[in-house]
């Protein structure tokens, strides 16, 4: 190697980490502040078909006070007391009804001619 390559890797192995540790102190938090929501404001501005529809339809009148008292009241005792569905995994045996006999036996119906 010739002195001048040697002075050129001395001078590249003191410039590169200088130059590395320098572009750390480099912000460019003001630019991503500038644009930050942009893309969530873009998105839910096209979701929007019609931005003046309320000002151009009116609202329709609403139920009147005991429609609304009782669709709130079955509304909330659905919660408390769900409906009784039939069983899922007996399809057909038995009688019509939650699962017919054989649901309520555990077992299997017994045959009609009394075997």
């Amino acid at each position: 190697m010739t002195n001048r390559t040697i002075s050129f890797s001395r001078w590249a192995a003191l410039l590169v980490p200088a130059c590395l540790a320098l572009n750390g102190c480099m912000s460019t938090t003001p630019d991503f502040d500038r644009h930050f929501g942009e893309s969530v404001r873009s998105f839910t501005a096209a979701q929007i078909i019609d931005p003046d529809a309320a000002t151009k339809n009116p609202s329709t009148p609403g139920v009147d006070g005991k429609a609304a008292v009782g669709a709130m009241a079955n509304y909330s005792a659905s919660f408390k007391a769900p409906p009784r569905t039939a069983n899922a995994f007996v399809i057909g045996v038995g009688g019509s009804g939650a699962g017919g006999a054989a649901a309520d036996s555990g077992g299997m119906a017994a045959p009609a001619n009394g075997e």
